[in-house]
């Protein structure tokens, strides 16, 4: 059928869910590879989070999203998965018992398929009104990439949900003044997240909406803000606007892929089944009653999805699921306390 390495289990997309999902099947000593869109691993955490502290992982009371991704890439690192980025999966067929992933690159084969996308491919959410472009490539940002450039500086954040309520507070060391402006008098953001915002030094401006950019069309100097129901304008001088609406994205191909979806979220079993038998997923990709989107959430649906597709590749065979990590002792894998 065809010449190329057959794999135990194809994992698609390359953020946390699938770093730690490929972690673990290294464990079980599966056959792994991975196929990442982006030109890194570590998802929407490495791309458009990796300055911002992630506050909701168990064991770190906090962690900067950069850091989280090499933590995740260290613990990869003693199994030998199989990593192809810059590719972009296209289709998905089963021949044979065997699936054929198809990216715009090439053809990979493997007995399982594991989904762990995420949003799919994203985009963020823009300012409604006109403004100069070139001001994305100044001092309007969607996104932060490099801390160091707000140092000492006056930044202000629209927004109300998590990511605009964290920057604050993760800025708030680093800038010399930060204001956060949100249209509603209520924060989005998770209760304890908004309660020290309120105890921190970042002026809190509510209910208000930006309106105009006002600079000299190659830099942004102030931001007009508009009072909701009201004629009531504020001009604020910043150094630096990042707008934090979120992100548009989409998992359009699911359905092309013959997957039952719901909302663009695969639709999943407890033992993260999809409606394709060998297909996997789990992450931000899947939905279930009660479904939770967390990271932390995500780290617990991958080693299900791992070891159900074990028993998929052993049909009949009762296959032992170990309950600790000390469990494992390939020499790959020691950890060589003598060395402390």
């Amino acid at each position: 059928m065809h010449e190329q390495e057959i794999f135990d289990v194809i994992i698609i997309g390359g953020g946390p869910t699938g770093m730690f999902a490929a972690s673990y099947a290294g464990m079980r000593e599966l056959k792994v590879k991975m196929i990442e869109t982006l030109p890194v691993l570590g998802g929407q955490v490495e791309m458009l989070y990796p300055e911002q502290m992630i506050f909701d992982m168990g064991a770190f009371p906090y962690i900067k999203g950069k850091e989280f991704v090499h933590q995740l890439e260290t613990q990869m690192e003693p199994f030998a998965t199989n990593i192809c980025l810059n590719e972009e999966v296209t289709a998905i067929h089963k021949e044979e018992e065997i699936f054929k992933v198809q990216t715009d690159q090439t053809t990979h084969y493997a007995q399982a398929v594991l989904i762990t996308s995420g949003l799919g491919a994203f985009e963020p959410r823009k300012l409604t009104f006109d403004y100069p472009a070139a001001y994305e490539n100044t001092n309007l940002h969607y996104y932060v990439n490099d801390l160091e450039l707000y140092r000492d500086q006056t930044v202000a954040i629209t927004g109300g949900g998590d990511s605009a309520v964290d920057w604050a507070l993760t800025l708030e060391e680093i800038a010399k003044k930060v204001y956060i402006v949100h249209r509603r008098d209520k924060f989005r953001a998770l209760e304890a997240s908004v309660s020290k915002l309120k105890a921190s030094n970042v002026e809190i401006i509510t209910p208000y909406v930006p309106q105009e950019l006002v600079g000299d069309a190659e830099k942004l100097e102030k931001v007009i803000f508009k009072k909701r129901r009201g004629d009531e304008l504020m001009a604020l001088p910043v150094d630096y606007f990042i707008v934090n609406y979120g992100f548009l994205s989409t998992n359009k191909q699911l359905d092309e892929w013959g997957l039952e979806t719901q909302r663009g979220h695969i639709l999943v079993s407890q033992k993260m089944e999809t409606n394709i038998p060998g297909i996997y997923a789990a992450g931000d990709v899947t939905t279930f009653d009660g479904k939770v989107k967390l990271i932390a959430t995500g780290f617990g649906e991958a080693p299900t999805a791992i070891n159900s597709i074990i028993q998929y590749l052993n049909p009949g065979q009762h296959i032992h699921a170990p309950t600790t990590g000390a469990e494992y002792q390939s020499d790959k894998f020691k950890i060589h306390l003598e060395d402390e």
